[in-house]
């Protein structure tokens, strides 16, 4: 398996590995039928925008914000860095610990 594929397949790595993953189960099981697996993909996007706003690249000059969460601009990556924390994206036993916190998946 190529490097990069290790990396992406890497819960410390990829926060939005379930996002991910139900996207492509849901587009094999309904024939690429993107219509179908559309509240999937939304569900992808707003997970990446929540930990790691410019893993998406969206073509405007301010970033949206995600439904039911604080604006992207103080996603968890970016408060990480204002505060110094190494690395900036959280492990995902953190992320667990993050998401237990905020009482309900913010995206």
């Amino acid at each position: 398996m190529p490097m990069v594929t290790r990396r992406l397949r890497d819960p410390d790595v990829n926060p939005c590995l379930s996002e991910s993953d139900a996207s492509t189960r849901c587009m094999a099981e309904n024939n690429y039928d993107k219509e179908s697996c559309s509240s999937h993909f939304l569900k992808y996007k707003n997970c990446r925008k929540f930990w790691d706003p410019w893993a998406l690249s969206l073509g405007a000059s301010t970033l949206p914000t995600c439904e039911d969460s604080a604006p992207t601009e103080n996603s968890v990556m970016i408060q990480r860095r204002q505060n110094g924390v190494k690395p900036p994206m959280p492990t995902a036993a953190e992320r667990d610990e993050i998401l237990g916190g905020l009482g309900k998946m913010p995206y």
